[in-house]
């Protein structure tokens, strides 16, 4: 019998002035995710003065919220601000307690500032937007700063750099809670690219500018259509009309990866929607997917998330251990 799917609470701290696009990341998001007929989220914004809030677009947003909402929620997630982005007492003394109580905590852009000044970035690694980097460094050395990623998880605390990296935050994190088939719906709803590889693996060289141009769209494109198949570089490259080297240098400047780390980690990620939501064994994921063998599956999935595929397809899994098992399956190692 499926229980009913209690929504997680996520609160956002609006700090002021508050990004009005780091609002709606997450709203926009965390909203479309349903588990069960059910919301999958619940989202509230708060903000140290419930009331009129100014945002870095010069409007003010009505926030009925105060930070009495944070005891109650199961992840906090502040939103970035303006310069000069001075830490909020009241916001820090509440996100240090949240993490106090064994919270999930999380921050766009500037929002790190918060976490930082709040002590729990200390010794960790972080991020935030690329602009605003050598400040945090400057001003909280102890913290491990990845400035060149795109957001990263240190145990129970993420952050995020600037503008569209909150979308891979969140789409991280609905992954985490709900798996991949959920992230990756979610990421079709709201017409955005897939998830993409975390931040402690998709490096940027140089920061990336706001549009990253569409060159390879069409060979990604095939490339999604013909995961099951031996795709080598050179495969890509012919299908693209441009050397090996070209769409190396092209494929790097768009997504942030080589051709064969995005490769793989759509690999990974297909494999994932394929332990969810069908009860095929082992050997047939891994071949439907491009990952070969049963055995090179089991050892890409611990790698990038810690779990076996069995163990996985238990967690994550829509069918069921008994809807396997009613096709005369039992679930594989």
């Amino acid at each position: 019998m499926t229980q009913s799917v209690v929504p997680h609470r996520v609160v956002v701290i609006a700090p002021s002035p508050v990004s009005m696009f780091n609002l709606a990341i997450p709203e926009m998001l965390f909203g479309k995710v349903v588990r069960d007929g059910r919301p999958g989220y619940e989202v509230v914004i708060c903000a140290a003065e419930p009331g009129p809030v100014p945002t870095t677009g010069g409007l003010d947003l009505h926030v009925r919220h105060g930070l009495d909402a944070v005891r109650d929620a199961d992840t906090v997630l502040v939103a970035g601000t303006g310069a000069p982005f001075e830490p909020e007492a009241r916001i820090v003394a509440a996100v240090r307690e949240a993490a106090a109580a064994g919270k999930r905590i999380a921050s766009l852009c500037t929002g790190a500032f918060q976490l930082a000044e709040a002590g729990l970035l200390a010794g960790r690694r972080a991020t935030t937007y690329w602009a605003h980097a050598e400040e945090l460094r400057r001003r909280y050395p102890e913290v491990d700063l990845c400035g060149d990623v795109l957001f990263v998880q240190d145990g129970p605390y993420l952050t995020a750099s600037g503008y569209a990296a909150g979308i891979d935050l969140c789409l991280h994190i609905i992954r985490t809670d709900y798996g991949a088939a959920a992230a990756n719906q979610v990421a079709r709803l709201t017409l955005v690219a897939p998830v993409r590889p975390g931040g402690q693996t998709q490096f940027t060289q140089t920061p990336l500018p706001p549009e990253r141009g569409t060159a390879c769209a069409d060979t990604r494109g095939w490339a999604m259509r013909n995961l099951d198949k031996p795709l080598a570089l050179s495969d890509l490259a012919r299908h693209a009309g441009v050397s090996v080297r070209t769409l190396t240098r092209r494929f790097h400047a768009e997504s942030g990866v080589s051709p064969l780390q995005w490769l793989l980690h759509q690999r990974i990620e297909r494999a994932k929607e394929l332990l969810e939501t069908t009860g095929l064994p082992m050997d047939q994921v891994a071949r439907e997917s491009g990952l070969g063998t049963a055995d090179s599956l089991r050892a890409h999935l611990v790698r990038r998330a810690g779990l076996t595929p069995s163990a996985y397809r238990a967690q994550f899994s829509r069918l069921g251990t008994a809807a396997v098992e009613t096709r005369g399956m039992k679930p594989a190692a």
